[in-house]
């Protein structure tokens, strides 16, 4: 069944404002025309035959009226009879123009199945326009066409009256448009402005021309209808163009820029319906991907590739039924706007019938072709509110689904990883990290790597600084800046100084590292403990005296943990763990910020610092006669290549420290990514002579083949089961399992997450080398650690502890 024309009706809880608007204007319009039409009906024999040709011709013009494609609901039609009744207007004044045109609408209205209140509506609104064309040509000396020739009064009161007409027609519909549908319509209409204006003012220009004829001889008023007709025609051929532009020129379906006038048009209609309360009020963009296409294209050639699009575009039409919209955006990927929702899951449903109807073989030249595809749903108003945000969502689903080896995707906020608020956070981090690298002028980064390519290709370029003074400590640095370079006039070093924020920092940081102790953070809240965190909140960039908001990224640090042997009490080394205090986020959480960082070159960035601050804090210890073991942890993007193995065995041949002292931490999930290439990478470091741990053991699902192919040092059990087992004995019986597995193999075993002296306690029975958690201490950084080190007392357990009392997990 045909859906109503929607200008047709009126929504629920406008019909009372918009029923006295319709009826002030048909007021008006009998109001300001009654005159014109009593004396019309007197004249009425003495009118000329140029007046009823042009009566005819307007009638006959409005019985097909040009429908612009694409306008929507925010313009009309366009009216052939304005030309002919405005000329009227010009000619025999406003009684029989009112009438031809009244005429005229009834005549449009029948044809174009107008409701009567409409109709109605059409015939007051030309009635008020032609009366205001009409009072300002009686501005003028008079009839403009009484005499011979046509003053510039008489031009400028034609030129008037056409605006007047102009005026009031347009203002009194994009009034009416407002009543009925709301504020929404309103920027719709300013839109249309230009067409009208092109359309409705070309008629209104060509009436005085056709007055001008009429006067000479009636036979020439059929000719305006030649210009008339070509004008239709070409806006006919552009009408076809604009239709053609809009399909894909391969499957017939609508392309990209059909999909989005869809999208909009059913953005706004489904906003609406919700505004009057109506039920089903979501929208639905579903996002097609093929799976395996490429394989079909490289194989058997873009030929049957494309006679597999044709089949794919057949079979999604044959299951989307209409109203809803099928698109193809371009290669494999189609699309499909689903209207008049009310949950989710009818959007779901119509996903897996398009899985189900791709899941059967394509035949072509008598060869199967399974085709799959990934399919990502993001809806309106929940997911976004116009064609980007929707667009953008579906294929952040879509690619969800892939990523997860499934075929149906909704969009959620945890699966984008490339939202704004992320991407704002890797622009924060990746501003940090070059003002740290341009900070660090002790030479230590050599020319080599001076522009780091990341996974992605992306190049991270950072800056060679001067050379710093011989004698500058790290330590001495309370931020990694850019040397303050002073002229030797003083008056110009003020000015520079004063003019660039990177050096007004850098030389209030130089002025005031005499009362700084260390590289400390703004505050000395330890990261890990959430509950120092409320005492002071790190002062924003634009809390800071002289900061410049929207410069200031932070400060990124070390923090170090310490591990213990669990049978003597010493110490034997600390993990390095990085910390990120962002000037308005406070402390970032770091796994958020590894997740950042990760998908980007910014890791590579990230890598270099953290082994820089490491290596360097290694060579400090022992100047100062500590012989701590720091082990770091390292992304599997940084395993890759053998990028980090050269800058770790530079950096270290640069500070003096020996090769054992440092260790790296790589977790399961890195080693079963790309088995071969890692394994590369850590025997180079191994023949480095650096310590190599398997961080998380337990959580990775990892051959136990690799405990023994790979050169392992230490074996780290994942915090989730030490945690838990004091009180669960099937978490007791692994952590004893991966102790007793990684003695046999002759590694080192450290514990994570040891917070508790019954945890302590039941390690030291197991035989457990090292541990590391609260129960000790936790991370701090650098300055700390050495205080914390001189007052620490080793604690030794003097006994086992009795497991008999540790309850047991229900089988599973």
């Amino acid at each position: 069944m045909e859906s109503p024309d929607p200008r047709n009706l009126v929504p629920p809880g406008r019909t009372a404002q918009f029923s006295t608007f319709v009826a002030a204007v048909l007021a008006v319009a009998v109001l300001v025309s009654a005159g014109g039409l009593v004396s019309f009906v007197s004249t009425l024999p003495d009118l000329p035959a140029a007046f009823w040709t042009m009566a005819v011709l307007a009638v006959a013009c409005d019985a097909r009226p040009f429908l612009p494609p694409g306008r929507g609901q925010s313009s009309s039609a366009v009216f052939p009879s304005t030309c002919f009744t405005f000329a009227i207007l010009l000619g025999w004044g406003l009684g029989p123009a009112v009438a031809v045109q009244a005429v005229a609408v009834v005549v449009s209205g029948i044809r174009m199945r107008h409701a009567p209140w409409r109709t109605a509506f059409n015939a007051g609104q030309y009635a008020c326009s032609l009366a205001a064309a009409y009072a300002v040509t009686r501005l003028g000396p008079g009839g403009i066409y009484d005499g011979a020739a046509l003053g510039w009064t008489d031009i400028a009161a034609i030129g008037g009256a056409g605006v007047a007409w102009f005026a009031v027609n347009y203002g009194l519909v994009t009034t009416a448009v407002r009543l009925r549908f709301g504020e929404r319509w309103w920027p719709n209409a300013w839109h249309g402005l230009p067409f009208e204006l092109l359309s409705t003012g070309s008629l209104l220009l060509l009436a005085p021309v056709l007055v001008t004829a009429a006067r000479a001889s009636a036979a020439l008023v059929p000719l305006v209808l030649v210009p008339l007709f070509a004008v239709y025609r070409m806006a006919r051929l552009t009408v076809e163009q604009h239709q053609l532009a809009a399909l894909d020129p391969l499957t017939g379906l609508p392309n990209r820029k059909a999909l989005l006038a869809e999208v909009n048009e059913q953005v706004h209609r489904h906003a609406e319906r919700a505004a009057r309360g109506e039920p089903a009020t979501r929208l639905a963009l579903l996002l097609i991907d093929l799976d395996r296409f490429k394989n079909v294209n490289d194989a058997l050639g873009h030929a049957v590739g494309d006679r597999l699009l044709v089949e794919v575009s057949a079979r999604l039409t044959g299951v989307v039924a209409p109203p809803q919209m099928v698109a193809r955006l371009g290669g494999d990927e189609f699309a499909i706007v689903m209207t008049g929702l009310s949950e989710v899951g009818e959007a779901r449903a119509l996903a897996d019938e398009v899985v189900q109807a791709l899941a059967e073989p394509v035949p072509l030249d008598g060869l199967p072709l399974d085709v799959g595809g990934s399919i990502g749903i993001a809806l309106f108003p929940d997911h976004g509110e116009d064609f980007a945000t929707l667009m953008r969502h579906a294929d952040v689903a879509m690619y969800d689904a892939k990523h997860r080896n499934d075929t149906v995707a909704v969009y959620t906020a945890e699966s984008d990883h490339n939202s704004a608020e992320r991407l704002g956070l890797l622009a924060d981090l990746r501003r940090v990290l070059e003002v740290g690298a341009s900070g660090r002028n002790d030479g230590s980064a050599p020319a080599d790597l001076t522009a780091v390519r990341g996974g992605d290709g992306a190049v991270l370029p950072t800056s060679v600084p001067a050379e710093e003074p011989a004698g500058a400590r790290w330590w001495d640095r309370r931020r990694r800046r850019p040397r303050v370079m002073r002229p030797d006039d003083e008056l110009i070093a003020r000015i520079i100084t004063g003019a660039d924020p990177t050096l007004r920092r850098a030389a209030r940081d130089a002025g005031s590292d005499a009362a700084t102790a260390g590289g400390a953070v703004w505050s000395g809240t330890r990261a890990g403990d959430q509950s120092d965190l409320g005492g002071g909140a790190e002062p924003t960039a634009e809390d800071r005296p002289g900061a410049e908001p929207g410069t200031d990224a932070g400060e990124i640090t070390m923090y170090y943990q310490p591990q213990v042997a669990i049978a003597t009490g010493e110490v034997v080394g600390v993990e390095a763990l990085l910390r990120w205090r962002h000037p308005r986020r406070g402390m970032v959480d770091p796994e958020e910020l590894i997740r950042v960082a990760e998908q980007s070159a910014v890791m590579r960035l990230l890598t270099r610092r953290v082994v820089d601050d490491v290596v360097e804090q290694l060579a400090k210890w022992s100047a100062a006669g500590l012989g701590l073991r720091a082990a770091l942890n390292v992304s599997v993007r940084d395993l890759h290549t053998g990028e980090i193995a050269d800058q770790i065995a530079d950096r270290l041949a640069r500070y003096g420290v020996a090769p054992e002292r440092l260790q790296l931490e790589i977790t399961e999930g890195a080693l079963m990514a790309d088995p071969r290439r890692v394994l590369t990478t850590i025997t180079r470091l191994h023949r480095i002579g650096v310590g190599i741990a398997l961080d998380d053991f337990g959580t990775g699902y990892s051959s136990l083949q690799h405990l023994r192919r790979l050169p392992l040092s230490e074996v780290k059990v994942d915090r989730s089961f030490v945690l838990g087992m004091v009180e669960d004995a099937d978490d007791a019986a692994i952590v004893r399992s991966t102790i007793e597995l990684a003695k046999a193999l002759g590694l080192r075993v450290v514990a994570e997450g040891v917070e508790d002296e019954r945890t302590w306690r039941m390690l030291h029975a197991a035989g457990c080398d090292a541990a590391q958690g609260w129960f000790y201490a936790r991370p701090m950084p650098a300055e700390e650690l050495a205080a914390w080190l001189a007052r620490y007392r080793p604690l030794r357990p003097l006994g086992g502890h009795d497991e008999a009392d540790i309850p047991r997990r229900h089988a599973r």
